[in-house]
């Protein structure tokens, strides 16, 4: 069996008096993608950090590969560079760097735009901005912080399906946080659902491609994890205005 890109065992982050994340079992595969759920306070963006190397962890064994990136649920694209120079931030100067700046910019859609300035760019754009910024990098572990939240419902199942694209075909070990069910199931090879600092729910998601909510294998999951989540009224759906 091959070596996981990440492997927890036993992690606990405590705040205060209250642990957060309480004795975190938790192993993601290479090129395999996760989705985290929970309610707001859970700890999943916590979870995130500690497996971005932007916080750590009071006990427990965490393993993850060098080369990880995070995407965030703001584009946090800076201002003063264009929006080539942000993808290509903090990589070695040059023409080869700047050719690979502009074929994940193509990859995202937004060959057009290498030269703007981030402040010219719709919400979505920015956020395409943000993932070329993370792939260009070749990471082995993406980290995805509720990167569409902001988002527009259209807009936002536009990027989920191009965050799918471009996971199965640059194969990262993905974990996403997520509050949408719906997202977690039509991305997600594999489901967590994280309450009380414990994770509640770990399972694969047997549900076929194309990923249709009206499927009655994605609903029936759908009810599970929302029962996990303690909704036993599953919400109205959302329309794209």
């Amino acid at each position: 069996m091959s070596t996981p890109a990440v492997h927890v065992r036993g992690l606990r982050r405590v705040f205060g008096t209250r642990a957060v994340l309480d004795g975190i079992d938790l192993d993601i595969a290479r090129g395999e993608f996760l989705a985290l759920l929970g309610a707001s306070g859970t700890g999943k963006t916590t979870l995130l950090r500690i497996l971005g190397a932007l916080d750590r962890a009071d006990e427990g064994t965490v393993l993850v590969p060098p080369a990880r990136t995070v995407v965030f649920q703001e584009p946090r694209l800076i201002p003063s560079r264009r929006v080539l120079g942000n993808v290509t931030v903090g990589l070695p100067r040059g023409a080869a760097t700047r050719e690979t700046g502009r074929r994940a910019l193509a990859e995202v859609g937004l060959a057009a735009h290498a030269d703007a300035w981030p402040a010219t760019l719709s919400g979505g754009e920015a956020q395409r901005a943000a993932l070329a910024r993370a792939l260009v990098r070749e990471p082995e572990l993406l980290l995805l912080d509720e990167p569409f939240a902001a988002l527009d419902a259209l807009t936002r199942l536009r990027m989920q399906d191009l965050v799918g694209d471009l996971c199965r075909r640059h194969r990262p070990a993905v974990l996403l946080v997520t509050h949408d069910v719906d997202e977690a199931i039509r991305l997600a090879d594999r489901v967590a659902v994280l309450r009380d600092g414990a994770l509640v729910r770990d399972q694969s998601v047997a549900v076929e491609h194309p990923r249709d909510p009206a499927d009655p294998a994605f609903a029936a999951l759908r009810r599970a994890l929302l029962a996990d989540l303690g909704v036993h009224r599953e919400p109205a759906p959302q329309h794209a205005n």
